[in-house]
C-alpha cells in the first residue's frame, strides 16, 4: 500500500469544506467523466484535460471519475490513480470556484477500500460505490462491504440498473444503507420506477432524509426525476424527498445545456408551477438519451455514443475505448445525426467551439 493513502486521515463527510457539501446538497450538474484515447488507444492527456475544463466552464457543480462512462477497466491498465489525478489538478488548476469531486470505487472490500484510500489522498471529497462485484452476496456482506468503505471516506450510494450489471437491492438493504452515517448522497439508476421508490422509503425508514442527496442516474427519466417530489409514508411520517442534480453519464455530453435545463427546472420547482415545455423536454431528453446511450442494442454502444459527440466537437480525437471491440452500433451514428437536427436547442455546440482552442491547451 502506499504511503501517502495511510497517511491522510479518514474522512467524514462533516469535515468536507462548508462550500462543497452546500454545492452537492443543493444539486448540481455532475457529469460521469469519460476516458480520452488517441487512435492507437492509448491514454490522451491533453484531450482529458480539455474535457475537464470543459465541464468546469460548463458550469458544472463537480467531477465523477473512475465511474462507468471512465471505463471500469482502467483498473486494469494502471490507469485508475493517474485519470483521478490528472482530473482534479486539471480542476484546481483551472477553477478556483468549490467542485464536489467524486471518484468510483469498485470491486471487493479490499479492493474497493484501496480505491477510496487512493481517491482520499489525492483530495477527492466522496467516491461513488459500485456493487456490481458482489452479485450473490448476502445483504448483511453488502452492508459490511459499505460499512467498510464508508470507514475511508463519505459514499454515494449507487443503485445500477441491471441490465448493465447492477443487482436488485431491497427497500430493507436501502434503509440499512442509509443508516450509515457517513453516506451522504445515492445517485439512484436501476431505470424502474419500482426500485427507484424503494431508495427513496429506504431513506425516509432511516430518518436520513436530511443528510442524503438524491441525485438521479435514471437516464430514461432525468427531467421528470428532477422535477417529481417523491412523498412516502413509513410509520406515522410522511416524508417529500426530491431529486436535486443529476450524475450521469448522459450529462457527459452537451453539458452546458444540462446546468442550463438544471437551473429552469430549478426555479419551476420553486415558483410551484411547472410549464408545460418543461414537462416535454421530459421525452425530448429521453429520446435522445435513447439514442446516445444506445438502447436498440442493450446500451452496447452508450460509452462510445458519448464519445462520438465529443470527437465531432473536437473535445475527444477519437472514440477508441480501452477494449477494441466496443464502439458505435449500427445505426447510431445517422441517430445522432438525427438529434442534432431534432433537437437542436439541446447541444452546445457554439459553446464548445468558442472555448475550444483555450481548453486544449
Amino acid at each position: 500500500m502506499n504511503a501517502d493513502m495511510t497517511s491522510v486521515a479518514a474522512l467524514h463527510w462533516r469535515d468536507l469544506p462548508a462550500s462543497v457539501l452546500s454545492l452537492l446538497r443543493q444539486g448540481s450538474v455532475i457529469p460521469a467523466h469519460p476516458l480520452a484515447l488517441g487512435p492507437d488507444r492509448k491514454f490522451d492527456e491533453q484531450s482529458q484535460r480539455a474535457i475537464s475544463r470543459y465541464y468546469v466552464d460548463a458550469g458544472s457543480g463537480g467531477l465523477a471519475v473512475g465511474v462507468h462512462s471512465t471505463q471500469f477497466a482502467i483498473r486494469d491498465v494502471g490507469l485508475y490513480r493517474p485519470v483521478l489525478e490528472l482530473a482534479i489538478e486539471t480542476a484546481r488548476e483551472w477553477t478556483d470556484r468549490p467542485l464536489v469531486m467524486i471518484a468510483g470505487a469498485v470491486g471487493k472490500t479490499a479492493q474497493a477500500v484501496e480505491e477510496a484510500r487512493t481517491a482520499r489522498s489525492l483530495g477527492y471529497h466522496a467516491v461513488l460505490l459500485s456493487l456490481a462485484a458482489l452479485k450473490g452476496a448476502s445483504e448483511d456482506e453488502l452492508i459490511e462491504h459499505c460499512t467498510a468503505v464508508a470507514k475511508e471516506m463519505p459514499l454515494v450510494g449507487f443503485y445500477l440498473q441491471t441490465a448493465v450489471g447492477g443487482i436488485p437491492l431491497s427497500r430493507a438493504f436501502w434503509a440499512r444503507f442509509a443508516a450509515i452515517d457517513n453516506v451522504v448522497a445515492i445517485k439512484v439508476a436501476p431505470f424502474n420506477r419500482y426500485r427507484t421508490l424503494d431508495v427513496a422509503v429506504g431513506i425516509a425508514q432511516a430518518h436520513a432524509e436530511e443528510r442524503i442527496t438524491l441525485y438521479t442516474g435514471n437516464d430514461d427519466h432525468i427531467v421528470a426525476d428532477l422535477l417529481t417530489p417523491m412523498v412516502v409514508r413509513t410509520g406515522n411520517r410522511e416524508v417529500t424527498l426530491r431529486f436535486q442534480g443529476g450524475l450521469l453519464g448522459h450529462w457527459s455530453v452537451w453539458t452546458r445545456g444540462a446546468v442550463e435545463m438544471l437551473e429552469r427546472l430549478k426555479l419551476s420547482v420553486k415558483a410551484g408551477a411547472i410549464p408545460p415545455e418543461m414537462l416535454a423536454l421530459d421525452s425530448f431528453v429521453t429520446d435522445c438519451n435513447s439514442v446516445v446511450f444506445d438502447v436498440d442494442h442493450d446500451f452496447a454502444g452508450c460509452i462510445p455514443g458519448c464519445h462520438e459527440i465529443l470527437r465531432r466537437q473536437g473535445l475527444m480525437n477519437s472514440i477508441e475505448c480501452l477494449d477494441p471491440h466496443e464502439t458505435l452500433s449500427p445505426g447510431q451514428s445517422a441517430g445522432i445525426d438525427r438529434l442534432y437536427a431534432t433537437y437542436p436547442e439541446l447541444n452546445d455546440d457554439a459553446f464548445v467551439a468558442a472555448n475550444l482552442e483555450r481548453w486544449r491547451n
